[in-house]
C-alpha cells in the first residue's frame, strides 16, 4: 500500500499549485529537495506510513511534511509563506484516485536554521485514508 503516500502527496501539490496567492510568493514547489531552486520554495519530505486498516477495509496513516526554504534576512517572508501554506490546506485535500482521505489535520509548525536554506519553516500534517 506504498501508493496511499504517493496519491496523497500529489493531491497535496495540485492544491499547493492551484492557490495563486502562495504560488505568487514562491518559486515553486517540489516533491523532494530541488537540486538547484531559487528561494523561496516548498519541498515535501516523506514521511511515516502507519496501517490503519480495520475489519472492513484498508487504511493508511500518514505523516506528511512540508518544508518552507527561504533566504530572507529574517523571519518575516517565511511566516508569510508557511501562514498561506496553511491557508491553503485549511479545508483539506482532494480523495487521490484509489484512495478516500478521511481526515487530514495540522500537526505543528517549526522554524529551523540549517545549512540548506539560512531558514526554514517545517509544517506537518496527519492524514488517514482508506482504499476507495
Amino acid at each position: 500500500m506504498t501508493g496511499a503516500v504517493e496519491a496523497v502527496q500529489h493531491s497535496l501539490v495540485t492544491a499547493l499549485n492551484a492557490h495563486q496567492p502562495l504560488m505568487d510568493e514562491i518559486e515553486g514547489v517540489y516533491d523532494g529537495p530541488p537540486p538547484r531552486a531559487r528561494f523561496p520554495y516548498v519541498a515535501l519530505t516523506t514521511g511515516a506510513s502507519l496501517d490503519w486498516s480495520f475489519k472492513g477495509g484498508a487504511g493508511r496513516e500518514l505523516s506528511l511534511a512540508l518544508t518552507v526554504h527561504d533566504d530572507g534576512q529574517s523571519a518575516a517572508r517565511l511566516h508569510r509563506t508557511m501562514a498561506l501554506v496553511e491557508e491553503t490546506l485549511e479545508a483539506g485535500l482532494e480523495d487521490p484516485d484509489g484512495w478516500q482521505i478521511v481526515t487530514f489535520d495540522f500537526r505543528r509548525t517549526r522554524i529551523l536554521r540549517n545549512a540548506i536554506s539560512p531558514w526554514s519553516g517545517l509544517i506537518e500534517y496527519r492524514a488517514r485514508v482508506l482504499r476507495a
